[in-house]
């Protein structure tokens, strides 16, 4: 009999610990000193790591039977990360947001919204506190979730809003305001935290402050607002409050040339980082919209992309790229000083 009560206490212990299991993400390192541009010494961007997913690290009954968890990447889209670290990376192809928060090893795959699950989730944000934003085109809204993941609230979706198909995502901490690019109405709607509109700005055309078929946007240390203008084949760049600054790019096949402009972002210095899914790579301007170099080519190598799409670039000088057709997320260093 006490032997019986033993085993059950063990099994019991064994359980309640397996409960507090934690999760890592899955990252493939750096497999030799990759860096941008290759001939000087000293390098601009360096390559760090790969991110394919996210897995299980500890031990649960459940697991033990089933295995551990793991949840990959199946085609990344947009990534952006929050003030104490924790990453966010939407996924179309399989129809969630992965939120990650390191400090506590907790995972939690966004899938269900209030009264639905999401379809199409393009992009994320976060804000200050922690809140996340994701955008999804098939619903036309953007849900709320709170720093715990727990679903607070929708933005848009009205016929008679403002907004209609929302894609890129930006947050401005100094405005407490959300930046939302419409691809549909060809603007850029302002809201605050709650979803009330602020202000919006933008039409179609191709002129200074107009744009066609604009997709993503990206809120810089600066104050500046880019957003990737993707039909008129350039990038615009606004002040917080939508005043046209500048634009840069054009339609082309060469170097500083775009063919299918997506993600867009800026470090600290003023450099300009551009995605370009047909050119399988990224290519950096200076603060007057000069090109200086390309990171990265078609292939699946490490440094290498297929099809990639969003980028972000957080307080650290990190660089995030979604590499959508490899199913993962590389990320750099940006080199201070560099070349």
């Amino acid at each position: 009999m006490t032997r019986i009560l033993c085993a059950w206490f063990c099994l019991a212990a064994f359980v309640a610990t397996g409960c507090a299991s934690k999760w890592a993400m899955n990252v493939q390192p750096s497999e030799a000193r990759i860096v941008w541009p290759q001939a000087p010494e000293k390098p601009r961007i360096r390559h760090l790591m790969t991110i394919t997913g996210f897995k299980e690290q500890g031990v649960s009954l459940k697991r033990l039977f089933l295995g551990k968890a793991e949840d990959k990447f199946r085609n990344p889209v947009a990534v952006a990360t929050g003030g104490d670290g924790r990453i966010a990376v939407a996924d179309t192809g399989s129809k969630r947001v992965h939120l990650y928060i390191p400090q506590e090893g907790r995972y939690i795959g966004l899938v269900r919204f209030e009264s639905g699950e999401m379809v199409s989730p393009v992009s994320v944000a976060f804000d200050d506190e922690l809140r996340l934003y994701v955008s999804d085109t098939f619903h036309g809204k953007i849900f709320v979730f709170d720093r715990r993941g727990e679903y607070l609230l929708s933005i848009g979706g009205s016929r008679d809003g403002p907004m209609k198909r929302p894609t890129g995502l930006a947050y401005d901490r100094d405005k407490k305001a959300l930046f939302v690019v419409d691809p549909a109405s060809h603007r850029i709607h302002a809201f605050t935290q709650k979803g009330e509109p602020l202000f919006s700005f933008g039409d179609r055309g191709g002129g200074d402050g107009q744009f066609n078929f604009p997709t993503h946007i990206f809120r810089a240390p600066d104050e500046q607002v880019y957003v990737t203008d993707a039909m008129n084949f350039r990038i615009q760049i606004f002040d917080s409050s939508g005043h046209f600054i500048a634009a840069l790019g054009r339609h082309g096949d060469g170097s500083g040339d775009f063919s299918m402009p997506k993600g867009v972002a800026s470090d600290s210095e003023g450099t300009v980082y551009v995605v370009d899914a047909l050119f399988d790579n990224v290519q950096l301007f200076n603060e007057k919209g000069e090109f200086l170099l390309t990171l990265g080519s078609r292939g699946n190598g490490q440094g290498e992309f297929w099809l990639p799409s969003g980028i972000f670039i957080d307080g650290g000088g990190k660089l995030y790229v979604c590499d959508t057709y490899n199913q993962r997320v590389q990320i750099f260093e940006i080199v201070k000083g560099g070349a």
